[in-house]
């Protein structure tokens, strides 16, 4: 089915996106692997083809496009390459530019977005504790109050980017005794006394996404670093969380579909008992079920993308997107691996390695448990 989400302007800045990942990104997969991150050549690159903007407003560098069917291309195309990327670069330019931009004053705006749009500025965004995950109301980083700002103390653990972020937006407990209401977000800066990363995460998946522990151990933090209201900060994650969702359904959909693709292009060509794999009934009726699959949940999460286009997506419906999306995308890899054989078990294969990077999209970003708590909830249940 032809989808109708996207006009000719989409597909021009596709056209351009997969022209710079072509040059900057699939020639050095392997290098990235090795050096488990993303270097800042690849930053600076991507702030110099204008894909790092898409959520700032023109006069602080960026493009402001206005319309989140741009983003979602762009996470289509980074997910045609790997999770690692899509999940690396989509952190910053999709995920903590709107927190930037919307939460943030004018003197903290023209401070950190230039160097946001240029890649100069690599950022994260710090939820996640040791002490618990999709809870976000019981973290225990706090932050006490003091002559001109706050006195940070705690932990983060599984944080995108983590490792070599220049600016890291933390949920920090401001008011004592109280859950959600008690929140609020600073900007902590690479540089401030205090603040040190631990080690690069080893992951199962996804090594050159940096991912990283994260300490504050008596971090002073201006109040010039606060952004958003003072214990309001849950309401303001809770406000840009539908759109982390509805960019981790897009990018799930993306992968899944580019290596099943590819695994059908494999069965049509590797032989068996004469044949090609393909041809045989059970797999021919695995792969119709699979490319199904993918087409249903792509004719939702393209729903929800205009949706949210138009300011109309819920965290109900984000929350759907988010948790099916990632149940397909693993249920379609998982046959992709069999459907290579004892090849698709080996790590120079890409469907072995999208096999392992893409296990963790039903954890991040809320798991899919937590997302079917919100969905009964909604049921009134």
């Amino acid at each position: 089915m032809k989808r109708t989400l996207y006009e000719t302007e989409h597909e021009d800045f596709r056209s351009a996106v997969r022209e710079f990942l072509a040059r900057e990104a699939w020639p050095h997969v392997d290098r990235f692997i090795d050096q488990r991150q993303l270097p800042r050549e690849y930053w600076l690159a991507a702030g110099r083809q204008g894909l790092l903007g898409l959520e700032i407003p023109e006069e602080y560098g960026g493009s402001l496009a206005e319309d989140y069917r741009f983003n979602a291309v762009l996470n289509e195309e980074f997910a045609h390459v790997n999770m690692a990327l899509a999940s690396s670069t989509g952190i910053h330019f999709d995920v903590v530019m709107p927190y930037l931009v919307q939460l943030t004053t004018e003197e903290q705006r023209r401070r950190w977005l230039p160097g946001c749009v240029t890649g100069e500025i690599v950022t994260a965004i710090g939820m996640t504790e040791p002490s618990g995950g999709s809870d976000l109301a019981a973290l225990r980083t706090s932050a006490e109050r003091t002559a001109g700002g706050w006195v940070l103390n705690g932990a983060k653990t599984f944080i995108t980017n983590g490792y070599n972020a220049d600016l890291v937006i933390v949920a920090a407990r401001t008011t004592p005794g109280s859950r959600s209401r008690g929140i609020s977000l600073l900007v902590v800066e690479q540089g401030m006394d205090g603040f040190s990363r631990g080690r690069k995460l080893d992951k199962v998946g996804q090594p050159e996404a940096d991912t990283a522990e994260l300490f504050f151990e008596n971090v002073f933090v201006p109040d010039e670093n606060v952004i958003g209201t003072v214990d309001g900060g849950f309401g303001h994650m809770m406000t840009w969380l539908p759109q982390e969702r509805i960019g981790s359904a897009v990018t799930n959909v993306a992968h899944a579909r580019q290596i099943l693709m590819e695994t059908i292009e494999y069965a049509k060509e590797r032989q068996a008992f004469g044949a090609s794999i393909g041809s045989f009934q059970h797999n021919k009726f695995l792969l119709a079920d699979l490319v199904t699959r993918i087409d249903v949940t792509q004719a939702f999460v393209d729903q929800c993308v205009l949706a949210h286009t138009r300011g109309e997506l819920s965290s109900v419906e984000a929350a759907k997107a988010k948790w099916w999306s990632a149940e397909v995308q693993n249920r379609v890899l998982d046959h992709c691996v069999q459907l290579y054989g004892g090849y698709g078990y080996m790590n120079e294969q890409r469907v072995a390695r999208a096999w392992r990077d893409a296990r963790v999209t039903k954890i991040w970003a809320g798991s899919n448990e937590i997302m079917k708590e919100l969905i009964g909830r909604e049921l009134g249940l």
